[in-house]
Formats: structure tokens, C-alpha cells, sequence
């Protein structure tokens, strides 16, 4: 549970969940701010790591710049659950993977280097498991940073800005990728990452730097695992709304305190008409339904119809794989 984290590694968590500093001796200079010394650091960092609490030290990236990106769900049958979620679960393309409360019950996040490498991972896992995978490609984003701060009430996380592309180049994507399967700990992550890819350690913090202003990485710091840390009522509330009202309902709905995440996605016509998804993260089923509840009571949403999925069980959770395999 987050409210037996030690003080320290509350601290820890809220206040490095993302600007990581861009310095030789990152780790050091965190300790400096929380009175540790560099070892300590590390040592919290990766004694999070082991008990599952923390996945990395890395990066988030914006869906579809360096690689393609959706979020796709299976119908399964209940005794078929655990089978096909591991077969899920074994694409290593699969970096995100839940149990949600519906019929539509398993949701995973896919990503490929391109367009036509995602198209090829959910046609296998069609013909693997025997079943229709719906395939909902974001549309835009209204707020994709899942970086909140544990303590204290629910924050506005505010809209996400538009990310310039123009400043991605292909020699950017292998640190990408390596951003997001996380930093080594250890004292100078990033001359050990420069070395791992043959980089100048000056030129890598300058990519990463100019890469963070672009908005193609979305958060460079600690990547927490919610659930493990008491978060265990999240829900995914869909909105059926017209394409002419998504806009100005999604930036509304992206500044309610406790929503943590909002994006709109194209419909599969005949199956899912809905556009405007949310996530709210609560360490119980009356606090996220309260912030459902605020969120329902916006004039931007009067009268649309909703539908809360629940997660009750994560199967996997990893940073995006944006390369293939060597």
C-alpha cells in the first residue's frame, strides 16, 4: 500500500516520477535532495524494483512517434482466461495487459516498430486464440502522463501539449527503446547507457533533452506499478459521444482532478461506438467512483452515455518495445 511506504520512498515516488536530472551522477544528485547519499538511492531504487513496486527508471514515449501504438481487447471465456492471457502476455510487442470487468474482458497495449508490424502481431493473436481482437487506434491524446503524485488529494494533471516530431530522427529510436525498458542503477546510468549504445554520453543527454522538449518522450523518471502500491480500484470509463463534441469534452475531462488519463480512439462501427476514454486510478471503489461522478457532472458530458470497466487483475506491465529483436 502506498501509506506504508516509508517517508523517504513517498518522497521518493512523488517527487521523481519525472524530470530525472540530466546530470552525470543523476542518482546523487536525487539523494542531495532527500538528504541520502548516492548508494542509498540506488539501494531504494532497486530494493522498489525487486518488490515489484516500481517497474524502472526510464521513459515514457508518446504513442506513435517512434513506434506504432493501440489498445485492443479479447472477449474471452472464463475458463480460457488464464491460458490465452499468458499466450497474450507472450508477445513481447504486448507491453500492457489487464483483466477488466466486462465482456470485452482482456485489454492489452500492443506496439510495433510500424504500421505493419502491429498489424501482424493482432492478426497472431486472432488466429492463436481463436478469437476477434478489436483494434482501437488512439486518435489523439488529451493527457497521456500517468505520472501523479501519490499523497495528498486527487490533482488536475492537465491537457498534454502537442509533440513536434520534425525533431525525431531513426537514430533516436534504439535509445528510445532502451529509455523505455529503463536505466541501469548504478551511478552513471547514462555514460553506461552511451556505452551500450555507442554514443557520446554529452551527445545521448542532448537527444534525450531536445527529445523531452519535442514531447516524444512524455516523463523521464521513476515508473511506479499503481496497483502494487495500493492503487487497486482503476477504472477505464468509456464515452459515446458525436465526433463534433470529442474535442471540447476531452480537454474537460482531462482537467478533473483524479482523471489520469484521456484519449480519444476510433470505434469499431457495430461493436464499440465509443471515442472518449479515461482512466481514473483510486485505492478504492468510492474514491474513483467519486471522481467518476464529477467528471459525469460536466456540462461537456450532459447526458453521454458511459461504461465502466474495472481492472481486477494485471498481467503484464513493461515499457513499449519500439525495436525487434536483435
Amino acid at each position: 500500500m502506498a501509506n506504508r511506504l516509508e517517508p523517504t520512498d513517498m518522497r521518493l515516488l512523488d517527487e521523481f516520477q519525472r524530470d530525472l536530472p540530466l546530470v552525470p551522477r543523476p542518482f546523487a544528485a536525487i539523494g542531495l535532495a532527500l538528504g541520502l547519499t548516492e548508494a542509498e538511492t540506488i539501494q531504494r531504487l532497486q530494493h522498489l524494483q525487486a518488490d515489484g513496486r516500481i517497474t524502472r527508471v526510464g521513459a515514457t514515449v508518446r504513442p506513435n512517434t517512434a513506434g506504432v501504438s493501440t489498445l485492443a481487447a479479447l472477449a474471452i471465456p472464463e475458463d480460457r482466461i488464464e491460458d490465452l492471457a499468458a499466450l497474450v502476455g507472450a508477445e513481447p510487442g504486448v507491453n500492457h495487459s489487464y483483466l477488466r470487468e466486462d465482456d470485452w474482458n482482456l485489454w492489452f497495449v500492443a506496439t510495433a516498430p510500424d504500421a505493419r508490424g502491429l498489424d501482424a502481431l493482432l492478426s497472431r493473436i486472432e488466429k492463436r486464440t481463436g478469437l476477434r481482437v478489436i483494434d482501437l487506434r488512439l486518435v489523439r491524446p488529451f493527457n497521456i502522463d500517468l505520472g501523479f503524485r501519490l499523497a495528498g488529494p486527487p490533482r488536475a494533471m492537465g491537457a498534454t501539449r502537442r509533440a513536434d516530431v520534425s525533431v525525431l530522427t531513426d537514430a533516436d529510436r534504439p535509445l528510445l527503446h532502451a529509455l523505455s525498458r529503463g536505466l541501469p542503477l548504478e551511478p552513471e546510468p547514462y555514460a553506461a547507457l552511451a556505452r551500450q549504445l555507442e554514443m557520446d554520453e554529452r551527445h545521448l543527454c542532448e537527444r534525450i533533452a531536445t527529445l523531452t522538449e519535442a514531447g516524444i518522450i512524455t516523463r523521464l523518471g521513476v515508473i511506479v506499478r499503481h496497483r502494487a502500491l495500493g492503487w487497486t480500484a482503476n477504472a477505464m470509463v468509456l464515452w459515446d459521444l458525436p465526433q463534433t463534441a470529442i474535442e471540447a469534452a476531452g480537454l474537460a475531462l482531462a482537467a478533473v482532478p483524479g482523471v489520469t488519463l484521456c484519449y480519444e480512439r476510433r470505434p469499431v462501427p457495430g461493436i464499440w461506438p465509443y471515442r472518449l476514454y479515461c482512466m481514473i486510478h483510486g485505492q478504492t471503489r468510492n474514491q474513483a467512483l467519486a471522481v467518476l461522478k464529477d467528471a459525469a457532472a460536466l456540462p461537456e458530458l450532459a447526458g453521454a452515455r458511459h461504461r465502466v470497466l474495472f481492472s481486477t487483475r494485471c498481467f503484464k506491465q513493461t515499457g513499449a518495445r519500439l525495436m525487434e529483436a536483435a
